[in-house]
């Protein structure tokens, strides 16, 4: 094939779109291929999330949603299980981009465990964003040029679409997946340019449950590293 466009993205963007799951392949068994219909389930929540570079006290950065991502002085899930307060606030980063300034916390996304959710990533920049989420894999249902509106859904592929934990987002573009919060924890959502992350595009997803369940989530481990304000706390007997 005639090699891509280094200026206009149709060509990368078509050929991204028609990468499908084969939903023939292989043997019959109990569990067939193309058996789990992720778009006949309803999405409880849709979750807009735009990149955006900035400066901040003269300094460069970058946010999503205007947050630019800084480090506490406690790992989250240490903070979360400890119950120790000051460290992060659930929801400290919108739904949605607002088109403010870009300002400095420590962005922690919400979520319900076992809620099924569309994530749409939005890039008003002139270069390709690579987003990868830790701890999961979700359906890449739709990517288009121009602004993302809910009449986008229309063109969303519900059928055959394929499972990742990494994709791209063309300049002046957007791209939506379909993931099922199965998995407690705290995840990061992050950009793989690894200056864009270090310098504040990223944030932390809170699978979020009040059950003690070890079939939820494990327990911490007894060796873990405890430090910051968790420090001199016992993990567990057992």
């Amino acid at each position: 094939p005639p090699g891509g466009p280094t200026i206009q993205i149709d060509w990368s963007l078509n050929q991204a779109r028609s990468i499908r799951t084969n939903l023939t392949a292989s043997g019959p068994r109990p569990n067939p291929q193309g058996s789990y219909h992720y778009g006949l389930i309803n999405t409880t929540r849709t979750i807009r999330l735009a990149n955006s570079a900035g400066q901040v006290n003269g300094k460069q950065r970058y946010a999503v949603n205007s947050v630019s991502f800084v480090l506490p002085d406690t790992p989250m899930k240490l903070a979360e299980y400890f119950k120790i307060g000051g460290v992060f606030r659930p929801g400290s980063i919108s739904d949605s981009p607002y088109g403010g300034g870009i300002y400095l916390d420590t962005s922690v996304l919400n979520a319900d465990y076992r809620a099924f959710v569309e994530i749409v990533f939005e890039n008003t920049e002139n270069i390709v964003q690579s987003w990868h989420l830790n701890g999961y894999s979700f359906f890449v249902v739709g990517m288009d040029g121009g602004q993302w509106t809910a009449a986008s859904r229309n063109g969303y592929n519900l059928r055959d679409a394929v499972a990742r934990c990494t994709t791209q987002v063309y300049p002046k573009s957007w791209t939506a997946i379909y993931v099922a919060l199965d998995n407690v924890g705290m995840w990061n959502l992050r950009s793989e340019y690894w200056a864009r992350q270090y310098l504040g595009q990223q944030l932390y997803l809170r699978v979020y449950t009040d059950s003690t369940s070890l079939r939820d989530e494990y327990p911490i481990p007894k060796n873990a590293l405890l430090c910051g304000r968790a420090a001199g706390r016992s993990t567990r007997p057992l």
